[in-house]
């Protein structure tokens, strides 16, 4: 279990010093002090380190998004809220940042980053069903809604020119007619 805590802290210094091209099996163990064979044993191929390495990274910011969601009153409020979140803190976090960058082996660009994507929209959004029960029939569909908008406006969107407060009203004005329709 220390070996594999080691590898997947030197993958995410990798990936803050390196980028995603820079994730090798050997510049893994190498920053690890471990083998090549143990990050192998541990991970299997290099695409399970780096997934497994920003999993376990989005453990911990997906705590703090529920601790700052719970006082949303509206399932509306709080897709906007997490939307707005997941801006500030893609643009905050040298780890998620790294996400931004084109480049080779950045998983976002990868087959399959929509499937990834809406794993991750299913956790961030599971307290729907017990905050809003009426959501949990739709659930999917607004997680669906989520990941596609939530993933432009941390990509594309811009904080220089659109202030949280902005994007907030933004996407009240498109969520909310969407939660009110059903």
């Amino acid at each position: 279990m220390r070996s594999r805590t080691k590898v997947l802290e030197a993958t995410k210094e990798v990936v803050v010093s390196e980028g995603f091209a820079g994730v090798t099996i050997a510049a893994v163990a190498k920053r690890a002090g471990v083998t090549r064979q143990t990050v192998y044993s541990i991970f299997g191929t290099r695409e399970d380190l780096v997934s497994q390495a920003m999993v376990d990274h989005l453990g911990g910011v997906v705590a703090c998004f529920h601790t700052r969601l719970a006082e949303t009153a509206t399932p509306a409020e709080y897709v906007v809220e997490l939307i707005v979140e997941c801006r500030r803190i893609f643009r905050t976090d040298p780890l998620l940042g790294a996400l931004l960058r084109a480049g080779t082996g950045n998983p976002v660009f990868d087959a399959g980053a929509l499937e990834r994507a809406h794993v991750v929209g299913l956790e961030l959004l599971a307290p729907l069903r017990t905050r809003f029960p009426g959501t949990a029939p739709r659930l999917d569909d607004i997680v669906e809604l989520c990941v596609h908008l939530g993933w432009s406006v941390v990509c594309f969107g811009d904080h220089e020119s659109r202030s949280d407060d902005d994007l907030r009203a933004f996407l009240h004005r498109w969520i909310g007619p969407a939660f009110a329709n059903r």
